[in-house]
C-alpha cells in the first residue's frame, strides 16, 4: 500500500529529562524558571563583628561610593569602620526582630517571597521556583542564582525590589546577578526587570496605604511627606534618572488620591559623606514644616518595598526627634507596603509582564 504522504508523523512520547541519557551522565533536573527577588542586604547580627563585615562589603560597592578606592579604602578601613559598626549596630538592636534571630528585612523579605510564590504557584504551579538574595550580606545572590540553576532553572527573571531605577540600588544588584552567571558551565537566559515606579498597582497600593493611615486618625494631617532614599546631586547631573522618577512617584500618587499640590512634599534622607546630595533633606524639613505652622505630618517611604533600618530606625526615630524637637505635635510613620495584598498583587503582575514569552 502506497505511504500517505500528508499524514502527521506519531506525536513523540513525553520522556523525564535525562530519559535517553547514557548512564553514566550526570542527572539533568526538568527545566523550570526561576524568578529571583533582590534586596538591599542585612547584616547577620548587630555585633561589631557582623556590622563590620556588612558595612564593608556595601561601602566597598562602586556603585554606591565611586571615589578612587585608592582614597576610599584607607579611610574606610582605617577611620569609618573602627566607629560605625557600633552606632549602626545599637540601631539595628534597637529594630532587631529578636524572636526569629534576624533584621525587620530579613523577616519581611521572608514573607513577601513565600506570598509572591505562593501567587505565581497558583498561576505555573512547579514550572516556575520563585526565591530571593540580599545584594549585600545573605543570603547572597551568587548562592541563589547556583541554587536555581540546581533546581533546573535554565530561565531567571531578576526583580530587583526597587520601585525606582538608581545606580547605586538596581544597578548594583544587577551587577551582582551578571556576575553570579559568569561561574555556571551551562548558563541560564536571563532577564532582568525595569523599574516600576509608574505602575498604576504600585500607585495604587501606596495610596491604599495612605487611605488606610489616615482612616484611623481623628484628625487629618497637614502634609504628606514622601522621603525617599538620598543620592549625590553629582549622580543626577552625570544621567542617573533616580530624581526624577521619585518625583514622578509622588505627582502620580498625589493626583490618585485627588489631593492638591501643597498636600504632599517630597524629601530625600540617609545623606552620607561632604558632597551636596539631592534636596529638601527630609530630617530638616519636617523641622521647617513643624516651624512653619505644620504641626501634624505623616511620613512614607515610597522607594523602599520593605521597612528597614532607614525606615524604622531613621524615619520613625531620628527624623521623628527632629520635626517634635521643632515643635511639630502629631508625627505618624506609614509603614512600607511590606507583604500587603495588594502590593503582593502589584509584584506578580510585574512578573507576569516580564515572564512573557517564557511560558
Amino acid at each position: 500500500m502506497p505511504q500517505d504522504v500528508h499524514a502527521q508523523p506519531a506525536p513523540i512520547a513525553a520522556t523525564q529529562p535525562g530519559a535517553h541519557l547514557p548512564n553514566n551522565h550526570p542527572p539533568v533536573a526538568r527545566p523550570k524558571i526561576g524568578v529571583l527577588l533582590a534586596n538591599l542586604g542585612t547584616p547577620d547580627n548587630y555585633d561589631y563583628w557582623s556590622m563590620r563585615r556588612y558595612l564593608s562589603e556595601f561601602l566597598s560597592d562602586r556603585r554606591v561610593i565611586d571615589y578612587s578606592p585608592w582614597v576610599w579604602q584607607p579611610l574606610l578601613q582605617l577611620v569609618i569602620l573602627s566607629k560605625r559598626p557600633q552606632k549602626s549596630g545599637a540601631a539595628y538592636k534597637s529594630i532587631w526582630n529578636h524572636a526569629a534571630g534576624e533584621s525587620p528585612l530579613m523577616t519581611i523579605t521572608k514573607a513577601q517571597t513565600a506570598k509572591v510564590a505562593a501567587a505565581i504557584g497558583e498561576l505555573h504551579g512547579a514550572d516556575v521556583e520563585v526565591d530571593f538574595c540580599m545584594r549585600y550580606g545573605n543570603p547572597s545572590t551568587k548562592s541563589k542564582v547556583q541554587s536555581l540553576i540546581d533546581k533546573g532553572c535554565r530561565k531567571i527573571l531578576f526583580f530587583p525590589l526597587y520601585p525606582q531605577y538608581a545606580g547605586a540600588t538596581v544597578a548594583t544588584a544587577n551587577d551582582a546577578f551578571f556576575r553570579a552567571l559568569e561561574a555556571p558551565k551551562w548558563q541560564p537566559a536571563a532577564r532582568t526587570v525595569a523599574p516600576y515606579f509608574d505602575r498604576p498597582s504600585y500607585i495604587d497600593a501606596l495610596a491604599q496605604s495612605v487611605e488606610r493611615a489616615y482612616a484611623e486618625m481623628a484628625v487629618k494631617p497637614d502634609v504628606l511627606v514622601a522621603s525617599y532614599h538620598g543620592v549625590p546631586v553629582r549622580y543626577l547631573t552625570e544621567g542617573d534618572p533616580y530624581h526624577c522618577q521619585c518625583q514622578k512617584t509622588s505627582r502620580l500618587l498625589k493626583e490618585r488620591l485627588g489631593w492638591a499640590d501643597t498636600d504632599i512634599v517630597t524629601t530625600f534622607q540617609s545623606k552620607f559623606g561632604p558632597e551636596e546630595w539631592l534636596k529638601p533633606y527630609t530630617v530638616e524639613e519636617v523641622a521647617r514644616l513643624a516651624a512653619a505652622g505644620q504641626k501634624r505630618i505623616a511620613v512614607i517611604a515610597p522607594a523602599f518595598s520593605a521597612d528597614c533600618i532607614e525606615t524604622l530606625e531613621e524615619i520613625n526615630e531620628e527624623i521623628r526627634e527632629s520635626f517634635e524637637h521643632a515643635g511639630g505635635e502629631s508625627f505618624t510613620y506609614i509603614p512600607c507596603l511590606n507583604d500587603d495584598s495588594a502590593h503582593i498583587a502589584a509584584l506578580v503582575e510585574v512578573i507576569e509582564d516580564n515572564l512573557t514569552g517564557w511560558l
